[in-house]
């Protein structure tokens, strides 16, 4: 994630159409059991085994690659890699797709999440949670398919130096589905979507703002921009969760400082609907970009309540 995510929630009052409202559904889980179990151990095996995955770590980039990889690839999805430089070196997107049932459904959903760390952290929240809700995701919809097509693309250099340019690995991917003419239905990046907290004060706001919101961090956000609204809004209507999780959903101009932090905003670039599913970064999580963002520090019950209601969210797209 990146900077801060406070600068759009300071600026909400800019919203055409203001969605950050509350939102839960009580339902029973429908993850098959062990869920929670995996996404601990892909978190554990990024950010312990693995460590540090920043761009000048290109030995620990390919072996996380690798891992996931071999992950996509056991679960029956059709896997490629996406080779491409920056300073003379190569990094890797890995892709995994799973075929739609519905022949009629041609246009493709794409769930995305960076593997790359910042420098010096360990990367547990930051993004090693959305690789390991990226490969759950993966695993419930091989097991039974979508009607519609789902790409499940893990995206290297997403962090500093790289962020903002040409470079970052989604923007390189993004380019390259629109030069294939593909119909894209939309994009949803998972950034930072393991910490949670409940005392009271754990979720900080600019000054003034803070009484819209609630004031622990007991809830996950949907961040994108004013086009991608209608599409974030279908997939919240869809999103199912336990009633102790809540949504908090924001939509506003693209040109607001903070509501491009992550993958999703170079799929705006090439007219594609995305927004980025996220737990607010560093207005919530102290150890953001720092050595302590550890996997123990992680709400895991939580992530995978927000793993099992974006699965039944894109089903139902």
């Amino acid at each position: 994630m990146k900077y801060n995510f406070k600068t759009y929630c300071g600026l909400l009052f800019m919203v055409l159409f203001p969605l950050s409202i509350p939102f839960a559904i009580t339902t029973q889980s429908a993850s098959p059991e062990g869920s929670e179990a995996r996404l601990i151990s892909t978190v554990r095996y990024l950010s312990e085994e693995i460590g540090e995955r920043s761009f000048r770590d290109l030995p620990k980039l390919n072996k996380t690659a690798d891992h996931i990889e071999s992950s996509l690839r056991s679960l029956g999805c059709l896997v490629s890699r996406q080779a491409f430089t920056y300073e003379g070196r190569t990094y890797y997107n890995v892709i995994g797709e799973v075929k739609g049932t519905h022949p009629g459904k041609k246009e493709i959903l794409i769930i995305g999440a960076h593997y790359d760390t910042a420098v010096g952290t360990p990367g547990a929240d930051d993004n090693a949670s959305g690789v390991a809700g990226l490969l759950e995701l993966a695993r419930l919809t091989a097991l039974d398919p979508a009607e519609r097509t789902i790409r499940f693309v893990a995206f290297s250099l997403e962090e500093p130096p790289v962020f903002g340019t040409q470079d970052m690995g989604s923007y390189v991917y993004a380019k390259q589905v629109a030069q294939e003419g593909a119909k894209v239905y939309g994009m949803i990046a998972l950034e930072m979507v393991g910490y949670f907290c409940e005392e009271k004060g754990c979720q900080s706001y600019p000054t003034g703002v803070g009484w819209l919101f609630p004031d622990k961090g007991n809830f996950i956000s949907f961040v994108g921009n004013l086009s991608s609204r209608s599409f974030t809004r279908e997939v919240k209507r869809s999103f199912a969760t336990a009633d102790d999780l809540a949504v908090e959903t924001l939509n506003t101009f693209s040109s607001v400082t903070g509501v491009d932090f992550s993958d999703h905003r170079n799929f705006w670039k090439f007219g594609f609907d995305a927004f980025m599913v996220t737990d607010t970064a560093f207005n919530r999580n102290r150890s953001y970009h720092e050595p302590e963002d550890t996997w123990e520090k992680l709400d895991f019950k939580r992530m995978n309540q927000v793993i099992t209601g974006l699965y039944r969210a894109m089903r139902s797209l």
